[in-house]
């Protein structure tokens, strides 16, 4: 796996980043939230502080603007499920709705690596540590969790 790649998985778990988190909280909240949680791990300067906020702000406001539209879709193709169905439209509407998809995984891929580009190595070296003790810890809880379930049947 390459050393971007990790990066970005260790930035993902450390923030705690997903879609449905950021969706679920409000206006403001999510960038706050996530440069102070990245600011605990790695000791954010001011500067990057407010790049890393201005960046989320602006990744969020396009993100948003997108999963709007893409509920939206959603809807309409869930609005065409009986007898008189009009394939065309329903194609038509999938496909808007996986191009959206893309929009937003890049989006949020793009942001990421503005956020790494941010960074220094040294930062870097520290959130992709607590990734792998992150990681740990999860395989660690799955093996416990087989051997619950291997005692139990």
């Amino acid at each position: 796996m390459t050393t971007v790649k990790r990066l970005s998985i260790a930035l993902l778990m450390a923030l705690g980043v997903s879609g449905t988190a950021l969706a679920q909280q409000g206006p403001g909240m999510a960038q706050g939230d996530q440069v102070d949680q990245l600011d605990q791990l790695v000791s954010l300067s001011a500067d990057q502080k407010k790049e890393m906020r201005e960046l989320m702000q602006d990744s969020e406001a396009k993100i948003n603007g997108k999963r709007m539209e893409a509920q939206e879709l959603q809807q309409s193709l869930s609005s065409q499920i009986g007898p008189d169905y009009d394939e065309d439209k329903i194609r038509d509407d999938a496909e808007e709705l996986g191009e959206l998809t893309g929009d937003i995984a890049a989006e949020t891929v793009l942001l990421q690596a503005r956020i790494q580009e941010n960074l220094t190595e040294e930062q870097r070296n520290t959130l992709e540590e607590r990734a792998r003790q992150q990681r740990e810890q999860m395989r660690q809880m799955q093996e416990q969790m087989r051997q619950q379930q291997g005692q139990q049947q």
